[in-house]
């Protein structure tokens, strides 16, 4: 993808060492804005192979409201176990465990999963159970759906997961706040502001994830799937993630591929991981980075 390797290059030519609050230090840019038209096909980055299984996964457990690692554990997703090993790493029941080791305690043990396991209110808790001053909940995923089919015009089309009074109880404050539908002409667009940007990490299962989400909600709704618009505000580099982005700035883009999703589910809520297909996907080799937690 052109637009990724832009990016890149954009940080290089601009970006400024910073520091941050992992202690890794960044190259840092501030503002930045990538389109996608999803009819050119699925916005995968091809210049190193990315996890989908790991994307749609987590994406399926934003939907569900679940804020607890045990669903994304027993299926082999691994992005999200390293803040709450941390918060383990400080409780009284820690006995010197490896982060393998906790992982398979909460895939084997419901009990141990549900006390060290929770997230706390993350993002999907903020979609579909967003707390009022009054207590009541707000289904906003739910509602924003309704709005698409019943109210296209609006433009409060809106899902927000910053909820500033519940930040404190968050493992990691979301990343990927706010996103906004728009629709015109038989089609979906959503643009998402993101506040922090892993750009070599995060940012590839960013645009993944949302370009899907997109189309899922534009195929519940009856509509065509527009453009996936990124906008990013603190958009860095890790500084131990350098080598590896001029690794992919060597690397010539390649056709992006297919991405195929079941046409007989008609509510978000029943889309399965089985519904989703990729297809003519030829990547480069997968490039590591280490996780700034």
């Amino acid at each position: 993808m052109k637009q990724y390797l832009d990016l890149l290059r954009h940080i290089k030519e601009v970006g400024t060492p910073k520091s941050d609050r992992t202690g890794t230090g960044t190259i840092s840019t501030f503002g930045y804005q990538m389109r996608f038209d999803l009819s050119e096909g699925f916005p995968l980055l091809t210049t190193k192979k990315v996890h989908l299984k790991s994307i749609i996964h987590e994406l399926l457990w934003f939907i569900t409201g679940n804020t607890n690692i045990k669903y994304l554990v027993d299926n082999g997703v691994r992005i999200w176990n390293e803040w709450p090993y941390r918060n383990f790493t400080k409780s009284n029941d820690y006995n010197g465990e490896t982060l393998k080791e906790f992982v398979e305690l909460v895939k084997s043990n419901n009990e141990f999963a549900k006390k060290h396991g929770e997230l706390g209110p993350v993002y999907g808790r903020q979609w579909r159970y967003f707390e009022g001053p009054d207590g009541k909940y707000k289904d906003q995923l739910t509602e924003v759906i309704y709005n698409i089919k019943n109210n296209p015009t609006s433009r409060r089309l809106i899902v927000n997961a910053w909820h500033p009074a519940l930040i404190e109880d968050m493992a990691l404050p979301p990343c990927h706040m706010m996103f906004h539908f728009y629709v015109n002409d038989g089609k979906l667009s959503c643009q998402l502001y993101q506040r922090s940007a892993d750009t070599f990490l995060g940012v590839p299962f960013n645009i993944a994830s949302y370009a899907l989400l997109t189309m899922m909600i534009a195929q519940v709704t009856g509509l065509e799937a527009g453009e996936f618009i990124h906008t990013l505000g603190d958009t860095h580099v890790y500084n131990d993630h350098l080598e590896q982005i001029d690794l992919q700035l060597t690397r010539t883009p390649r056709k992006l591929p297919k991405m195929l999703i079941n046409k007989d589910i008609t509510n978000i809520e029943d889309f399965k991981y089985s519904d989703f297909e990729l297809t003519e996907y030829n990547p480069y080799p997968g490039i590591k980075g280490k996780v700034s937690v």
